[in-house]
């Protein structure tokens, strides 16, 4: 059904249905890595931007408006622990691991009991300091490995704390292999911790604490912030 004005109207299927959008990621992720990297004379890149707004154009009038709470980026059901390609089936624009999202590498996660693996090859976007993965993206990451490994024990849950300890340099370019385990769990919390192999030598050391919450409750969160903004009903 069209709009009033004769637009398209936003499609109401989840965000990741239907094919395309992989492609369209993948796309744009190397469009990033070339905007990065690519030495072009300005006149050509001036020129590469003003053919580009079009098509982002074509594309705007299908967001959705903002509600109350925002829209499920990720799937309803819930990954168990014995479903490691489920993980990035279920939150498909993941900054991490979403094949969706072209600002993830995207890491790929794999679980080999009690530890959860990551593998990626971060490349010039990634970048810090010179030929170095930054270190907030290697946070990023790790956020994410320690929620594949609480997954793995049946623990997950949103991040209360995550600690960080650079070793040494992780260079980009070079095969990063990521290894994540749960050291405690109770009916509240779990802790976890991980560390980033590169060429054999560990170069970032992780430990994480995250609590048990339902995604009602994320939800209600999202409703009682929408009231308070003057978004949402008084009775949500």
């Amino acid at each position: 059904m069209a709009e009033p004005d004769g637009g398209p109207a936003p499609s109401t299927a989840r965000p990741w249905s239907g094919g395309g959008r992989e492609e369209l990621a993948e796309a744009t992720r190397r469009l990033i890595a070339l905007t990065t990297t690519s030495m072009a004379p300005p006149d050509l890149l001036a020129d590469v931007a003003r053919r580009l707004a079009p098509l982002s154009e074509e594309l705007e009038p299908f967001v959705p408006a903002a509600g109350p709470v925002p829209i499920a980026r990720f799937a309803e059901r819930s990954v168990t622990s014995g479903q490691a390609p489920g993980l990035a089936a279920a939150m498909p624009f993941d900054v991490i691991i979403g094949s969706c999202n072209p600002l993830a590498p995207p890491v790929t996660i794999e679980f080999d009991p009690p530890k959860a693996i990551g593998r990626a090859q971060f490349t010039a976007p990634y970048e810090g300091a010179p030929g170095c993965v930054h270190g907030a993206v290697l946070a990023g990451a790790f956020d994410m490995m320690l929620t594949a490994a609480n997954v793995l024990a049946d623990g997950a849950g949103p991040t209360v704390a995550l600690t960080i300890r650079y070793l040494r340099p992780t260079v980009i370019s070079d095969p990063a292999l990521f290894e994540a385990w749960v050291t405690s769990k109770d009916d509240r919390r779990t802790h976890s911790r991980g560390h980033l192999i590169q060429n054999g030598v560990v170069t970032v050391e992780a430990t994480g604490e995250f609590v048990h919450m339902e995604r009602a409750r994320v939800e209600a969160m999202h409703r009682r912030d929408a009231v308070r903004k003057g978004r949402g009903p008084q009775n949500a």
